[in-house]
């Protein structure tokens, strides 16, 4: 529509730059097509177009990476159609006030139809945003905890907020449920501990059905902080576990802190090791034992293998000598803790004694005994299940 010879300005066109005024410096040029269409609606009295719809999604779908909130270009959209609404075609030229009418209910309809397709294209534009977020997310998580395309992993990480060039420790649970991405427990933890920490650096996660937390060593605190915001997800499962690995930099650093951090939770988990935070650090014993499982199960056998015969099983001088070594070699101490009397607990070290030769006043076999113990059950030995009558 040409504005006539003397005339001022496309009017449509003035509409559209003082809409983008209104509406706080939207971009005029997300109306493109638009207001031509109500023109066209008004006198036609059809309504839009499968193509004009399909033009007013792909202004909402613009409006959404270009960061303008769905509220301004509605309300560009909606300013925009009165501040038109004067020059429309169907509306200057109308004979009388019933086509004045016809023309305002084909417009508004119009309209409607027009906002609603931008609303569905700048959210199907933000479902798409988000979507790629999250895969861009999970590849880089995975990246970073098993140790792959680590020369592109310091640039990515700062995406996410962190720093891989400084040092970092990560803290894995393990619960009786698997942490799923995105789950309940995994986003209240990640936003709970965000909430308080105030910081970006920190980065909360899933691996394998742990829940995964990695922190700079600068800020010890927020592992705490951590912790305690699992305890509040996680309260009603008595069976969780943190395991927290050395503080470790670079970004292999990361994978490195992450593999301490889950031994650091099967050690824990298999010894039955008493609290719920074990840090690698405190474990480092347990893993050297590990590092030679052959010889450890050498041991075990050669140690406790007698004690398979006994009448009613090993069951209790295992328990016995577990209970033994954890409180100290004290065996008032034993006794307490397994509800059983002082002469019951010497009676069982020394039928171990009868049995395997070992003793545990003798401080070299009582370390051998005790070693022996614990390989049994970071080896998941089943030295207790064999009974004779």
């Amino acid at each position: 529509m040409a504005p006539a010879a003397g005339d001022r300005a496309d009017p449509l066109a003035e509409a559209a730059e003082r809409a983008g005024r209104d509406a706080r410096g939207v971009p005029a040029e997300l109306l493109v097509g638009y207001l031509e269409g109500l023109d066209e609606v008004s006198s036609t009295r059809r309504r839009l177009r499968a193509d004009q719809l399909r033009v007013r999604r792909e202004a909402g779908a613009r409006a959404a990476e270009r960061g303008v909130s769905l509220h301004g270009v509605i309300d560009l959209h909606l300013s925009a159609t009165w501040l038109a609404w004067p020059s429309l075609s169907g509306v200057r030229e109308a004979p009388d006030g019933d086509a004045v009418r016809a023309a305002g209910e084909a417009v508004f309809r119009a309209a409607d139809a027009a906002v609603m397709a931008v609303a569905q294209g700048y959210e199907e534009a933000q479902r798409w945003s988000v979507r790629q977020e999250e895969s861009f997310r999970r590849e880089f998580v995975d990246d970073l905890l098993d140790g792959r395309n680590l020369g592109q992993l310091a640039e990515r990480a700062e995406r996410f907020g962190l720093r891989l060039a400084g040092s970092n420790v990560v803290a894995v649970v393990r619960a009786a449920q698997p942490v799923v991405d995105g789950g309940e427990v995994a986003r209240a933890v990640e936003s709970s501990l965000h909430l308080r920490s105030g910081s970006r650096d920190v980065l909360v996660t899933t691996k394998n059905d742990l829940l995964v937390c990695v922190v700079p060593e600068s800020m010890s605190g927020a592992l705490d902080e951590f912790v305690r915001q699992v305890a509040a997800a996680l309260g009603t499962d008595p069976t969780w576990l943190v395991g927290v690995g050395r503080p470790q930099s670079g970004p292999g650093g990361v994978v490195r802190s992450f593999e301490q951090s889950r031994h650091a939770v099967d050690i824990a988990d298999r010894l039955g090791l008493p609290g719920r935070v074990h840090r690698a650090e405190d474990l480092l014993v347990y893993q050297v034992l590990l590092r030679d499982s052959a010889a450890l199960a050498d041991l075990v056998s050669v140690v406790l293998e007698p004690l398979r015969g006994v009448r009613g099983g090993a069951g209790p001088l295992l328990e016995t000598l577990t209970a033994y070594f954890a409180n100290g070699q004290v065996a008032t101490a034993c006794a307490r803790e397994l509800h059983v009397g002082v002469r019951t607990v010497t009676y069982r070290l020394q039928r171990v004694k009868e049995l395997t030769g070992y003793s545990v006043e003798d401080p070299s076999q009582a370390l051998s005994l005790h070693v022996a113990v614990l390989g049994a059950k970071l080896l998941g030995l089943p030295l207790s299940s064999h009974q004779t009558s």
